[in-house]
């Protein structure tokens, strides 16, 4: 079967009936963001006594299924949504009762900074170490209370549009084969119709993709940035995981030494347990680029390994996050739609977080969605009251101020660590008033110049990707059409083998894109059952062929407690 668009590749099947479902209010999304809109929106129609229908569409077989970050929550978002988040019983590790930051040297050795040492970004006082898995699980709860149907295991495949405006969208059709034909059990998708609809999927959102390339939503001297983030739960021995919860350490340094941006985090969590995890920028030029490999190197590492000694990994992840700031956020509305949480680039590079950001992109969409409902007007002159509300809010204040965090470190860790302690005093913006980005599947350098090597396996903490996927869950139909695309196989053995060596069999954190080891390449094998949604290949290839879509039935990973 042919796609459907040249440009965002389909399975979904042409010329077949299909139900309609209309509701006032779609998300998409049953993340942070996108249950805190739905949380609110139905608080201020009830309020005002509309009746109004909010759907919130999850594309995990469970919601949380495909939650992952660190976590430490800085908890001014959930006190907006809830100021009493905490007599509600929302799950918290443990709050944060002491923080430093490791430096990791070449030889096994390591120099930790404390108190006023620690830089300001990343003292974590007062706030919260969680894990976002049951958080979530949490707000699902209480939207229902309220009366908001939650759909899990339904994936939005298309956007339903009446022109430039967003009208809905249309749910995966189920019951395909690997090559896109119909078997005997096909059920096609619904259009599900709506006012507007709220992209709320996390980074990299298919959607949200194809959305602000078709609209032209993004900055063009300003694109996203992309890292990508492995983590692992660990279980460890009592009387250090007594002494470890509440502590976060983050750490710099090894592995990536001076040509990469990037660091690591050790979360003490509850029950014995410790979250661990290394993070990446995408933007890093070795074509060599191994995110797990790098977690693996850190954790051997002495300064990290003395923690993990005795333990065992009990969950495995990764997942991409939006680095760009302020300057990289696309337009946050059009006409029918707007855009929270990473999907529009609420996150902070410089702390680390963006639970409390995307509950509060929730809150400042559900105010304007809220007003522009009861009018019934959800043009977008009417929902540009989203952005009014940002602009003037805590969320555009904290991400002003570090605008050109990011953008600094693109010229190497020197230069942008002088350029960071200027922005430490002069609000934000360093050394160049607005620093310009670029697309990170552009950095990569030609394979003669890699340098980055693999680290050495084994079956106790250093794990090898096949492992690590098996301890996330990761589960798919194997029969359905594959859920990455490569558009122009012929580009990788005619071009990307001599320029680039083939980065995707690299920069995967989950070994889903194999080539073989001895002989001329003739083509890529795809293990898509292995796919961990993290989005690393849809932002990394060099050659932007590789198109990631939704996989059929709730497919993917499992990231309980992530």
């Amino acid at each position: 079967m042919a796609p459907t668009d040249a440009k965002q590749f389909s399975w979904q099947v042409p010329g077949v009936a299909r139900e309609d479902l209309e509701v006032d209010v779609l998300i998409v999304g049953a993340g942070p963001s996108g249950l805190a809109c739905a949380i609110d929106l139905k608080r201020r129609f009830d309020a005002a006594k509309l009746e109004k229908t909010i759907l919130v569409l999850e594309k995990a077989e469970e919601v949380g299924y495909h939650i992952l970050s660190g976590a430490v929550m800085d908890p001014r978002g959930m006190t907006k949504l809830f100021p009493d988040w905490k007599q509600r019983g929302c799950p918290i590790e443990s709050p944060v009762v002491d923080d430093c930051m490791d430096v990791l040297w070449q030889g096994g050795r390591w120099s930790r900074l404390q108190g006023f040492l620690v830089p300001p970004t990343l003292q974590n006082h007062g706030n919260f170490i969680i894990s976002l898995y049951r958080v979530v699980r949490w707000l699902k709860d209480e939207a229902e209370k309220l009366g908001i149907d939650v759909y899990p295991g339904f994936a939005g495949a298309e956007i339903l549009y009446d022109g430039s405006r967003v009208i809905g969208v249309q749910t995966r059709d189920a019951g395909l084969g690997k090559h896109g034909e119909k078997k005997s059990n096909f059920q096609p998708g619904m259009n599900i119709k709506a006012g507007v609809t709220v992209f709320a999927e996390g980074t990299r959102g298919s959607l949200a993709k194809g959305l602000i390339a078709k609209l032209g939503l993004d900055n063009p001297e300003n694109p996203q940035s992309f890292g990508t983030g492995i983590k692992e739960i660990w279980e460890i021995p009592e009387e250090h995981g007594a002494k470890m919860r509440g502590q976060v350490i983050h750490t710099l340094g090894m592995p990536i030494g001076l040509r990469g941006y990037g660091g690591g985090w050790i979360y003490g969590l509850s029950e014995n347990r410790l979250s661990i995890g290394f993070v990446i920028g995408l933007d890093h030029p070795d074509a060599k680029l191994d995110p797990h490999a790098l977690f693996v190197q850190w954790k051997q590492h002495p300064g990290v390994a003395q923690h993990l000694e005795g333990g065992k990994v009990l969950r495995y992840g990764a997942k991409t996050v939006p680095y760009g700031g302020y300057f990289a956020m696309p337009k946050l509305q059009g006409d029918g739609f707007c855009l929270v949480g990473d999907s529009a680039g609420f996150l902070n590079s410089a702390r680390l977080k963006g639970v409390h950001l995307a509950i509060e992109s929730g809150l400042l969409a559900a105010e304007a969605l809220a007003e522009a409902v009861a009018k019934n007007d959800t043009s977008a002159a009417s929902l540009a009251r989203y952005t009014q509300l940002f602009e003037q809010s805590d969320a555009k204040r904290e991400l002003w101020g570090v605008r050109n965090f990011h953008q600094a470190f693109h010229g190497g860790f020197f230069a942008g660590a002088l350029d960071v302690g200027v922005q430490m005093v002069t609000g934000g913006r360093g050394l160049v008033a607005r620093r310009k980005g670029h697309v990170d599947a552009t950095t990569t350098e030609p394979i003669g110049e890699a340098l980055l090597e693999k680290p050495r396996y084994d079956d106790k903490g250093a794990m090898d990707k096949l492992t690590d996927v098996y301890w996330s869950g990761t589960v798919h139909e194997e029969d359905q059409p594959p859920h990455l695309i490569v558009t122009d196989p012929s580009i990788c053995v005619s071009r990307c083998t001599a320029e680039f060596g083939n980065p995707c069999q690299h920069f995967c954190p989950a070994a889903v894109y194999e080539w073989p080891k001895e002989g001329t390449p003739t083509g890529v094998t795809i293990n898509a059952a292995n796919c961990v949604h993290c989005k690393t290949c849809d932002i990394a290839d060099p050659y932007q062929v590789i198109q990631w879509v939704v996989p059929e039935g709730g497919g993917g990973p499992k990231y309980i407690d992530m």
